[in-house]
């Protein structure tokens, strides 16, 4: 074995640095936290994914896990689903991989990336690796969608703009008249539309891609389908941008038992409209319970509920915690100062957390009027 000269100590020896984009970038930490309770902070399906895709793991054989997986097949059946051709789509591993292929194709240095905040944390993340500059686009305190502001802030270094539709974490939403005239205003630069909580809020511009060239849509099965734990989203364009974008993608990053459960997961339509209309019907009654309790919150169309709590917001989380309730803090979003997160899952579940919540109010400023 080679050794170092004698000259060279451990002490001295210098490490490789990472490029200075990574040592810059911002740090997600995902929640941590025990499975023995109520998982409200990750807005999961709280419940199970369908009975068809258990039947399909069941059926996988070691034999299925020695080969390189196959996306191809698989996509046609999504792009059929979705009402698409197979050259418009591609599976990621999960949305985050589409969020980070994407920008790895399309932004470069000088560019901008328009960024309606508060949003979903990985934007951020992933666009800080690039040489991009980041323009943040500060929602009001009500949390709409910032529809004036982000016009005014396109510009010709203008080359993406990423639009969560629904939000997190205020579960507002971007009208289609809205998204549209962005991607017309800003031609010359990629629009992203995240779709990840479609199913509670069913609205869409997947039509839109074949009328708006600069249009992308991502999806993720982790929400609705509770497919989380396997990773599987994808990314729908026009055949030129997603010529760019199979070109960033790994070929292998959808794993074989992803693609085996991904086909029964979307023929199971039954377990997904009674899963989506449960997580509904349970969200009102749980708006309802706030706002008899005189807890402030803002309107949501996802599967999740923000709450403003106050100054003890740490406390209240803690609180939670202790009656076996997790739930996510999001004070360091821009304009949610004293917030918190709630998923919705199922009305069984909802009246649990207003136990915690009850047991947990005298940490909660309130107010009474909803945003």
């Amino acid at each position: 074995m080679a050794e170092f000269p004698a000259s060279i100590s451990a002490e001295a020896h210098v490490f490789p640095k990472a490029r200075a984009r990574v040592q810059a970038m911002k740090e997600y930490h995902p929640p941590l936290g025990s499975r023995d309770r109520l998982r409200l902070d990750f807005n999961e399906n709280t419940v199970a994914c369908s009975p068809a895709v258990r039947e399909v793991l069941a059926r996988i054989s070691t034999e299925n896990l020695t080969r390189y997986p196959e996306r191809g097949p698989v996509e046609a059946i999504v792009a059929g689903h979705l009402g698409l051709d197979p050259e418009n789509v591609a599976l990621t591993n999960g949305v985050d991989e589409a969020i980070h292929v994407l920008f790895e194709a399309f932004l470069d240095a000088g560019d901008e990336l328009l960024l309606p905040v508060p949003t979903y944390t990985m934007y951020e993340v992933y666009a800080s690796a690039t040489d991009a500059k980041i323009v943040a686009v500060q929602a009001e305190g009500d949390l709409a969608f910032p529809f004036e502001r982000l016009v005014a802030a396109i510009t010709p270094r203008t080359k993406m703009i990423a639009i969560a539709n629904p939000n997190s974490p205020a579960g507002s939403v971007a009208t289609r008249e809205q998204i549209v005239a962005i991607a017309e205003r800003a031609r010359h630069a990629i629009v992203l539309v995240d779709e990840a909580y479609f199913h509670f809020y069913g609205e869409t511009v997947m039509d839109m891609l074949g009328e708006l060239p600069n249009l992308v849509v991502a999806r993720t099965f982790s929400k609705a389908y509770g497919l989380a734990g396997l990773r599987v989203g994808l990314l729908a364009s026009g055949v030129e941008n997603m010529r760019w974008i199979r070109r960033v993608l790994s070929p292998y990053s959808v794993n074989q038992v992803a693609l085996a459960c991904l086909p029964a997961a979307l023929d199971d339509r039954e377990y997904l409209d009674n899963y989506v209309a449960e997580v509904l019907a349970a969200r009102a009654e749980f708006e309802a319970v706030l706002d008899a309790m005189g807890v402030r919150r803002w309107p949501s169309w996802a599967n999740f509920v923000l709450v403003e709590i106050g100054a003890r917001h740490e406390e209240f989380v803690q609180r939670m915690n202790a009656e076996g309730v997790l739930v996510r803090d999001r004070s360091s979003d821009p304009g949610c100062d004293g917030c918190v997160r709630i998923t919705m899952g199922t009305r069984e579940q909802m009246r649990r957390a207003v136990v915690a919540i009850e047991e947990a109010k005298e940490t909660i400023k309130l107010g009474g009027v909803t945003r």
